[in-house]
């Protein structure tokens, strides 16, 4: 039996059927979950949620449990193949940084100087690439946080480069999550490091091109996938997997992508991540045709492609698991008044991250930023994210709150 209740009604173990409002406003990607913790009702307060339908009776205890934005797995999905791991770094977060960012820098350079080698129809130096991804694999096994909190960096100029590390970080971050062994997280983050590599051989007046592509410009673009793969199986040493993220980065699963239109079950797993890691990281950037989503609008963003069937809907779950509900650099609005950016993601308490408070609860700049753990709080008027912040029209740089040297 379904009744409808105000949120201060509502408790552990009510199973909740509907929201007076969108999914979409909360942090929440599913509607039909059973509440498990005091922090799911205070996230349902910070969304503005004031009634919710709620199921009575027995029907309760046959419930499903959710966590904040993680839909329960979708039946279209296949299983994940490796156990998930329990997210717990070697060193610290704040101790990894310099490691990482030293690994993030070095891997732009060798992308950089890949994709010139090929544009001058040199070797591709796979000393190099394996080098600097292996420095970036053993960042993340370290610490699976820092080197990814790097991702949010951008530059309009250098959008291919930047996203070549940036996918790289990403899935490195994902294929740890999933329990992969140290030997196919190279072969993944090597892939994904030259994913786009083809790219070098489409000209720069489409590559760069404003606005949409004409059916004939597009047919010339998707050639970078075929070129990218052919480099690749031409360059000693390379194993098929290494392959995959080039090749199949552009496939969905419902069978419209390309090059080959491959369905689910013909795609592999790297494959399945390339494409999610690429969605999220070229949304999340500015280019010369669109203007980037915020990080969390992202992530629902690709949490409906996958109930759509574009990307594999169990991957996108565990790459909310990585990156956060909260991604690092996004900019928040938190119950005192205050703006924060998200600078460091808690994976015991999702919803409630590390942020640096920009302004006051009067909404003045500070003069000198503040760290606030929002999951070390034990006072009675706690501070908790209310809503998510687009920082461009507020004239905030996250970069300049998070990370001076780096950006």
């Amino acid at each position: 039996m379904r009744k409808r209740i105000s949120i201060d009604q509502l408790k552990i173990g009510m199973k909740v059927e509907k929201l007076d409002r969108s999914w979409l406003t909360t942090p929440f990607f599913r509607h039909r979950f059973t509440i498990t913790s005091s922090a799911q009702i205070e996230q349902l307060h910070a969304s503005g949620v004031q009634q919710l339908d709620v199921e009575t009776g027995d029907a309760c205890r046959d419930s499903v449990p959710v966590k904040p934005a993680m839909p329960t797995r979708a039946e279209s999905s296949p299983p994940i193949a490796q156990a998930i791991v329990s997210e717990q770094a070697s060193i610290s977060f704040a101790e990894e940084l310099p490691a990482a960012r030293q690994a993030y820098k070095a891997a732009k350079i060798i992308i950089q100087q890949a994709m010139e080698d090929v544009r001058m129809g040199r070797a591709l130096n796979m000393e190099a690439v394996s080098e600097v991804v292996g420095s970036m694999a053993d960042s993340i096994l370290r610490n699976h946080d820092a080197l990814t909190s790097l991702t949010r960096l951008k530059n309009f100029d250098e959008y291919t480069f930047f996203h070549s590390v940036n996918t790289s970080a990403l899935a490195l971050s994902v294929g740890k999550h999933l329990g992969y062994e140290r030997a196919p997280l190279l072969q993944l983050g090597t892939g994904m490091l030259l994913h786009d590599i083809g790219k070098t051989l489409i000209p720069v007046e489409i590559l760069n091109k404003p606005g949409r592509y004409e059916v004939h410009e597009f047919e010339i673009m998707k050639q970078h996938v075929m070129r990218g793969a052919e480099i690749l199986s031409n360059t000693t040493g390379l194993t098929d997997m290494v392959l995959k993220p080039a090749l199949e980065h552009h496939e969905r699963v419902d069978g419209t992508g390309y090059p080959h239109h491959r369905s689910k079950t013909d795609i592999s797993q790297f494959g399945l991540i390339a494409a999610i890691v690429d969605i999220y990281d070229a949304v999340t950037s500015d280019r010369c045709y669109h203007k980037g989503k915020t990080p969390h609008d992202t992530l629902q963003f690709l949490y409906q492609l996958g109930t759509q069937g574009h990307v594999d809907g169990t991957l996108v779950q565990q790459f909310v698991q990585v990156v956060g509900v909260y991604p690092v650099g996004s900019c928040v609005s938190l119950s005192t008044g205050e703006m924060a950016i998200v600078k460091e993601f808690n994976h015991h308490a999702p919803i409630r991250p590390l942020v640096v408070l920009v302004t006051d609860e009067t909404g003045h700049r500070r003069s000198t930023p503040v760290d606030l753990d929002l999951a070390t709080q034990r006072c009675e008027s706690e501070q908790s994210i209310v809503s998510i912040l687009d920082p461009a029209p507020l004239g905030i740089d996250p970069h300049t709150y998070l990370d001076r040297e780096a950006a």
